[in-house]
């Protein structure tokens, strides 16, 4: 895992809010003291990648049902033999999502969060600092649901902010509308 890459994307990477400013001071300590940042085993979290996707005509993102969290979340997962946390993301949006056609939108970090994950079987609570990219659909195809989901599809972001799924998700939908208009 790239950790000088990481650490260069968020240096460069301006957080759009206080919530999002502080989730920045936070991943960048870690990724900073923790120089397995992107290991599964680490007790108090890792690093994981994801994928905010919209479509090609940018009214849309696609949101997955998260069998697990039973939420609404966009693409994302666990750093796995990937170079960077980017690879993770692209390859987590293309096994869940089933999409064969993604667009790299930049290689600029689109939005930072830090979320718990309770525990579940033998894995602990932990945390997850998560690194979101921008990517764009290269048609208007159906996801493929994947088994680590129960539904997936379109969301226009008035929708979006109806399912009332957090801040994170509606920082998102803000910076969705800034990029698209």
């Amino acid at each position: 895992m790239d950790r000088d890459w990481l650490l260069t994307r968020l240096t460069e990477y301006k957080p759009a809010d206080p919530e999002e400013s502080r989730h920045h001071r936070e991943i960048m300590t870690f990724v900073t003291e923790h120089s397995q940042f992107h290991d599964r085993s680490c007790p108090q979290g890792h690093v994981t990648g994801s994928a905010w996707v919209i479509n090609n005509s940018h009214t849309h993102a696609l949101l997955l049902h998260h069998k697990k969290l039973n939420r609404w979340l966009q693409p994302g997962g666990h750093i796995e033999d990937d170079r960077s946390v980017l690879d993770t993301a692209l390859r987590e949006a293309y096994e869940e999502s089933g999409l064969t056609k993604l667009l790299l939108a930049s290689e600029s970090i689109f939005d930072v969060d830090i979320h718990y994950i309770p525990a579940r079987k033998a894995e602990a609570g932990h945390l997850h600092y998560d690194i979101r990219f921008l990517l764009m659909a290269g048609d208007e195809s159906q996801p493929r649901v994947s088994s680590e989901s129960r539904d997936g599809r379109w969301f226009s972001p008035e929708e979006i902010i109806a399912l009332n799924e957090g801040p994170s998700i509606n920082r998102m939908v803000e910076k969705m509308k800034l990029f698209t208009s």
